[in-house]
């Protein structure tokens, strides 16, 4: 606060408003700052474990909600961590973490839109394109589509292969110019830029080349197969290599 009230006695309402009242509000109000980093803490691991998205309600870091599918989500490391590439493909990989961050970065900024409202304007994510990757891969004439699998074992999630190639798509390593954490879907993520968020998906661990869409886990719910947010939804920037 950039004032504090004085000593003298104030009145609200016709009702006199002491000294000490006055003194004993503002104790409350500095035991309330110094106590607001660890309850932003505990909010934060609240929010980070909740499976139901409810706790999205409570503040947490960087204006995001978290949700999971399911109670828990194993953590990976830098030397646990592997993203497998298969399907209609003519050579199947499967990535380490540094060999992903080995290859050319793509940096986009655009606004994160979630499907049920919240919305992150101008956020940094930064990774692979990936259409780099079926490139690489060497997909084959068959393929219509990409299916994406999740270290949770149980979220997917799915494009066509035409909205795979976007060069707005990547299998980001970074996000808000740091490295992803558990949270985020760390080590590795989705990241479809002009679709809503739930398109996006977390803990990445599988790429796989179809021969036609196969709704992923929110769409088998209801949610649109095609979530595009719109070109209202981030800025018009042009990735950057």
């Amino acid at each position: 606060m950039n004032e504090r009230p004085g000593p003298r006695a104030d009145t609200e309402g016709g009702a006199p408003v002491g000294r000490r009242l006055i003194l004993g509000m503002l104790g409350v109000g500095a035991l309330g700052v110094a106590a607001a980093a660890p309850v932003q803490h505990v909010l934060e691991n609240l929010a980070q474990k909740d499976p139901t998205g409810l706790s999205g309600i409570l503040p947490n870091g960087g204006g995001f909600r978290y949700y999971s599918v399911t109670a828990s989500v194993p953590h990976k490391s830098a030397e646990t961590y592997r993203l497998t590439v298969d399907g209609l493909v003519d050579r199947p990989v499967t990535y380490t973490l540094p060999e992903l961050r080995a290859l050319p970065q793509t940096r986009l900024v655009r606004d994160v839109q979630c499907v049920t409202g919240w919305r992150v304007p101008g956020t940094p994510f930064e990774g692979v394109r990936l259409s780099r990757i079926l490139d690489a891969a060497g997909v084959r004439p068959t393929a219509r589509a990409v299916r994406l699998t999740c270290f949770d074992g149980t979220y997917s999630e799915s494009l066509t292969l035409q909205q795979a190639r976007r060069a707005d798509v990547l299998v980001a390593l970074r996000m808000q110019d740091k490295d992803l954490g558990h949270a985020h879907g760390g080590p590795v993520r989705l990241y479809v830029a002009p679709m809503y968020f739930y398109k996006s998906a977390k803990w990445l661990s599988g790429i796989t080349v179809t021969d036609e869409v196969r709704p992923g886990y929110w769409e088998e719910r209801g949610y649109d197969v095609d979530g595009w947010v719109g070109r209202s939804n981030g800025r018009e920037d042009a990735p950057t290599t």
